[in-house]
């Protein structure tokens, strides 16, 4: 017998919520909705969950504090922001939060299940076909993908699962050029406007963690990809 999907749905419109929770259970998810953040929060610690919809602007705790303690928990389960706020500020704080996608309101609800799939289509694919461990260095650090650990002196920083993946290509790519394009694709799932800004917001991210050792750099190459230095 197959497990249905398992989704913590956080949402404080009572009738939206109904409506999503109803929509999603007739496509064959398993739901839980909460009404507020703390609410969702208490039930992320419960129980696991395959993938978290959260609305932002919430009672209590807003969707975007929220994310940020669910990834103080796991930085395996990935989440979605659903939100009528539009603007780019918005979606890159969404971003910056871990979030594996952002979806205004209103919106088609045969694309909230489009992402949804791919989304978890992504994670199965990634536990599937890496390797159980994979540790190389750069510069003084050392990385191990499977653990998501960056190492030194006795340190060791802890990678999100799109660093991590962001790291292993740009140390593995042909040529050492990371073109955006193959990054886009493989991590994201599709090389659009969001997701760029995105993968850029990673991309600062994994400057900041390789600090550590000031020879490493990541440079840009003719605004079409990346490539570490050391």
């Amino acid at each position: 017998m197959n497990t249905k999907i398992k989704i913590l749905l956080v949402e404080d419109d009572p009738n939206f919520g109904s409506i999503m929770k109803s929509y999603l259970e007739l496509n064959d998810f398993e739901v839980m909705l909460r009404a507020d953040g703390k609410l969702g929060l208490a039930a992320f610690k419960s129980e696991p969950f395959d993938i978290c919809i959260l609305d932002v602007m919430m009672p209590e705790m807003d969707g975007f504090t929220l994310a940020k303690e669910i990834r103080k928990i796991t930085s395996d389960t990935p989440f979605v922001f659903l939100t009528a706020k539009s603007l780019k500020e918005d979606m890159l704080e969404g971003f910056k939060a871990g979030a594996d996608d952002y979806i205004t309101k209103p919106f088609d609800s045969e694309v909230l299940l489009f992402k949804l799939h791919a989304i978890l289509k992504r994670k199965i694919q990634r536990s599937d076909n890496e390797p159980e461990a994979n540790e190389m260095k750069v510069g003084k650090l050392l990385f191990n993908y499977n653990l998501r650990t960056l190492s030194y002196d006795n340190i060791t920083h802890q990678l999100s699962p799109k660093e991590a993946s962001l790291l292993k290509m740009l140390c593995t790519s042909k040529e050492g050029i990371l073109l955006r394009k193959d990054a886009l694709e493989k991590i994201w799932g599709a090389d659009n406007y969001f997701n760029g800004r995105s993968m850029d917001v990673f991309i600062a991210k994994l400057r900041k963690c390789l600090k550590a050792d000031p020879s490493i750099e990541i440079v840009n190459i003719h605004g079409n990809g990346f490539r570490i230095i050391v």
